[in-house]
């Protein structure tokens, strides 16, 4: 078997995603990618069972019987040992206090040693520096902007979740401002008319004046904020990704704007993998 050539997985409240991913190439086997649906109100057994079958059928499509496993999968999540933290969040609760390395390592037939849990967040920048936009950075820094708002941090080669989201701002935290609820309540507040979701609001611009001038203003927020909370740790790049980085050019002019007036420079790049960040980031904390 070939050490280089591990499963990344990216597991998410309704779905799981893996694929085979070559260490040393940098390169996900795109034949082996499997997603399937899982069902987290389930019981563990059904659980685990459903993790196990979508990593197995990866194994299975790259001829490979066992490798090492990285995953990446949302907390509150016990990483270092394995064990789930989630509750009161409609997903996975009967997995909380469960030692879940242990049981998925059993089930797939390898060792818990060869199991690493990894928070999401941090494995969307793990990936990025791993393979995608970040490859020229050292120390960076990254933001996930949608729904809410996931951040993360890439120090001495290993990505941590940021956990910016509730970081004091303006007058609140970080995510009233910096999230897809924020653009679509701002809009209704703005014109009495709802959007169904951020893309909608953006497929408005040009010819909607409102729908323009609130991502402009979104992106000074985001400048804002950035001045104020990701500075300090001296990155040398920041990578945005999320649903709203997609909708770059209408706002991330302004955010550069408000560096350049603080006489801040951080270059600032857009996620590359999209959706296989993840699975790139968790199989590369394997390294």
């Amino acid at each position: 078997m070939n050490n280089s050539i591990v499963v990344g997985c990216d597991i998410g409240g309704s779905h799981i995603s893996a694929a085979l991913v070559d260490l040393d190439k940098k390169t996900l086997i795109k034949e082996t990618f499997v997603r399937q649906s899982v069902n987290s109100n389930e019981g563990v057994s059904s659980i685990i069972d459903a993790w196990s079958n979508c990593i197995t059928n990866t194994l299975k499509k790259g001829a490979i019987e066992k490798t090492a496993v990285g995953i990446a999968i949302p907390g509150p999540f016990d990483y270092e040992h394995g064990i789930s933290l989630m509750k009161n969040q409609n997903k996975y609760e009967a997995l909380y206090g469960v030692d879940v390395k242990e049981l998925l390592a059993k089930k797939l037939g390898i060792t818990s040693s060869q199991l690493t849990f990894m928070n999401d967040a941090a494995c969307f920048l793990q990936g990025e520096m791993f393979a995608g936009a970040g490859t020229t950075f050292t120390r960076s820094v990254g933001l996930t902007l949608g729904t809410g708002l996931g951040s993360a941090l890439y120090l001495n080669g290993h990505a941590v979740d940021g956990d910016l989201w509730c970081a004091a701002f303006r007058d609140g935290i970080a995510e009233d401002y910096l999230s897809g609820s924020w653009l679509k309540n701002s809009y209704l507040a703005r014109t009495g008319r709802n959007v169904e979701h951020v893309k909608a609001l953006c497929e408005l611009v040009p010819a909607d004046g409102q729908a323009e001038a609130l991502l402009r203003e979104f992106g000074r927020t985001l400048g804002e904020f950035v001045v104020e909370h990701l500075l300090d740790d001296k990155p040398d790049g920041l990578i945005l990704g999320g649903n709203i980085a997609k909708a770059h050019p209408l706002f991330l002019s302004e955010t550069k704007k408000v560096l350049a007036q603080q006489e801040q420079e951080l270059p600032i790049k857009i996620a590359e993998l999209g959706e296989m960040a993840a699975i790139y980031g968790a199989a590369g904390a394997l390294k």
